[in-house]
């Protein structure tokens, strides 16, 4: 529709300028988030004793697989990006980098990222990193993202991948315990997106994107957060039960952290037209990410786990006590 505008060739001043353009192509602030998760499944994995080349080499391959896909995703997207104000300065609707050029760079970092988990890591978690690339491609973008409001759900699939692949460079299997972190990915993914959905509403539907806002409004995507959101926390907590991967310490992490998101939630229901209230709980959602996984990594050190089994011997040592003088007393 606009290619020849978007496709209108802009010189870059120096090599600097080059490198940055490419950078943004990949969407790093993107990446940032994904690579947290990644390095969360890995932690617990590995309780807490990650092997430090490998968890170099898999958090590059997983920049490297994120932004072959977030450049995929801008090459198809680059008409309604150059309509929407806040993507059109964008690498390829500014004419800076050609369509061509972004796909060889593309396939580029595809192989990179595959042939350094190959052989780094394994092939199930290299694998894990094309599947991700292939849903966030063709499910979210090509098929999901311009048909059905629930795009961000189903394609939320594909944002939810990372932590199986670091599980996966650590054991070289998928255990329950991974299948929950890509469970608590999948479920945060609709609540922060859409809250980011209802601050740039208008753009979304000048383009004529079905996101959740632009079909049925704010009212009932405040409602579908939150709905979301409840489902999200005792999620977050089956690492401690029934899976006793995580202890006491991340629990009471989750539960702080969940409940802020819950009333930032709620508070989104009762003022949904109020984009301050959805501005502040779309910065809170990526706060939580990377807190929880922060909460992970600090519980599955050995020596938090020594200090936590201390403290439960004693608190047990206490109570034991404790009964001994009730029980005294009552005689």
């Amino acid at each position: 529709m606009q290619e020849t505008i978007f496709s209108t060739p802009r010189r870059h001043a120096n090599l600097l300028q080059v490198v940055q353009s490419y950078y943004q192509l990949t969407k790093p602030r993107i990446i940032l988030l994904l690579l947290i998760t990644t390095a969360g499944g890995m932690w617990i994995a590995a309780k807490g004793q990650v092997e430090p080349v490998l968890l170099i080499v898999t958090l590059l391959s997983g920049a490297f697989a994120a932004g072959a896909a977030n450049t995929i995703n801008c090459l198809y997207d680059r008409d309604i990006d150059y309509i929407m104000e806040r993507t059109r300065h964008r690498p390829l609707p500014s004419g800076r980098i050609q369509p061509r050029d972004a796909l060889i760079f593309a396939i580029a970092l595809t192989f990179a990222a595959f042939l350094l988990l190959a052989l780094f890591a394994n092939l199930l978690a290299a694998g894990l990193a094309m599947a991700g690339i292939v849903c966030y491609v063709l499910v979210y973008t090509h098929w999901l993202k311009r048909h059905t409001t629930q795009n961000i759900v189903i394609g939320g699939a594909a944002g939810a991948i990372p932590p199986l692949v670091g599980w996966a460079a650590v054991t070289g299997e998928l255990s329950w315990a991974a299948w929950v972190l890509f469970a608590i990915i999948f479920l945060w993914t609709p609540p922060h997106f859409w809250a980011l959905a209802v601050l740039i509403r208008e753009d979304y539907a000048k383009v004529g994107v079905p996101m959740l806002p632009v079909v049925e409004g704010n009212e009932s995507t405040a409602k579908q957060i939150f709905y979301y959101t409840l489902i999200l926390i005792p999620v977050t907590l089956l690492l401690v039960y029934p899976l006793h991967t995580l202890g006491w310490l991340y629990g009471a992490i989750a539960v702080l952290l969940g409940g802020i998101f819950v009333q930032k939630a709620w508070q989104l229901i009762q003022q949904s037209s109020d984009l301050q209230v959805a501005r502040s709980l779309f910065k809170y959602s990526i706060f939580y990410l990377m807190l929880l996984c922060a909460g992970m990594a600090i519980d599955s050190l050995p020596l938090t786990q020594r200090f936590t089994i201390a403290l439960s011997h004693h608190l047990q040592v206490l109570l034991a006590n404790l009964l001994t003088l009730s029980g005294s007393a009552g005689l």
